[in-house]
């Protein structure tokens, strides 16, 4: 389990992140959503250690992660797998190689033993046989299972993913969506989803925090959202159908 307590970011007078607490739960799809500049790409960064807060406290599974130093945050870093918005593979590498890259940095396994991995890791994310090409040579939706296999491949026991549908249509989201929730309740990981996307929300959206001008404003599942009488979060999930609908052909 992850636990946010009191959190509290300041950027130049601007608090970004104003006591904001919520519990993430392991083998949950957990989903962060809000409005562009609601804090909660801030509150994604703040949990994963890229963005120290200026008050508050988090924690993994009873470790007090938030005033830890970097040896003893490197420790938790090993267990994170990250999945990035547009995948971000390395493009000179192969298929292969850019799964292998985490166990070529903090492994000591042998080749083949990595090789392995990368072979399991690929066939969970259903694209066995890839190994030998190129990014480039891949569509969007294989990158991002490729990337996916990459977040894996080091058998994580927190997942973390910044808008895994971005640059998708909606029927390759869905497959990636259900994937991420597949491989969430299979390995048992406390998985984040930071996204604006309902489709996501709604397919697997276990448990729902709602962001909105730096507060916590709601928490709830993709069945409560949908009958809530919170109106930001009804005029947030309005405004995002209604995009959709016009991004439609």
């Amino acid at each position: 389990m992850i636990e946010v307590r009191n959190l509290f970011k300041d950027y130049d007078g601007n608090l970004v992140l104003n006591d904001v607490s919520v519990k993430f739960e392991p083998g949950k799809c957990n989903l962060i959503i809000g409005r562009s500049g609601s804090g909660k790409t801030v509150l994604l960064k703040s949990i994963v250690g890229l963005i120290d807060v200026d008050n508050g406290e988090i924690w993994y599974d009873g470790q007090k992660f938030s005033h830890m130093g970097t040896p003893d945050r490197q420790e938790i870093w090993k267990e994170m797998g990250m999945l990035f918005q547009g995948a971000a593979l390395f493009d000179s590498l192969t298929v292969e190689e850019n799964v292998m890259f985490p166990l070529d940095m903090l492994t000591s396994q042998t080749g083949a033993e990595k090789l392995d991995r990368v072979n399991f890791c690929l066939e969970r994310v259903r694209v066995s046989g890839s190994n030998r090409l190129y990014p480039s040579e891949l569509s969007g939706g294989m990158r991002k299972r490729v990337a996916i296999a990459r977040a894996i491949s080091m058998n994580p026991r927190y997942l973390f993913c910044d808008e895994p549908n971005s640059g998708l249509d909606p029927e390759t989201g869905i497959v990636i969506d259900n994937l991420i929730k597949e491989l969430t309740e299979d390995f048992n990981m406390t998985t984040i989803v930071n996204s604006h996307d309902m489709n996501s929300v709604l397919e697997i959206g276990d448990f729902v925090v709602f962001i909105h001008e730096g507060r916590k404003r709601w928490e709830g599942t993709r069945k409560e959202i949908l009958n809530t009488e919170n109106e930001a979060l009804n005029k947030f999930v309005f405004a995002t159908n209604m995009a959709r609908q016009i991004k439609q052909p």
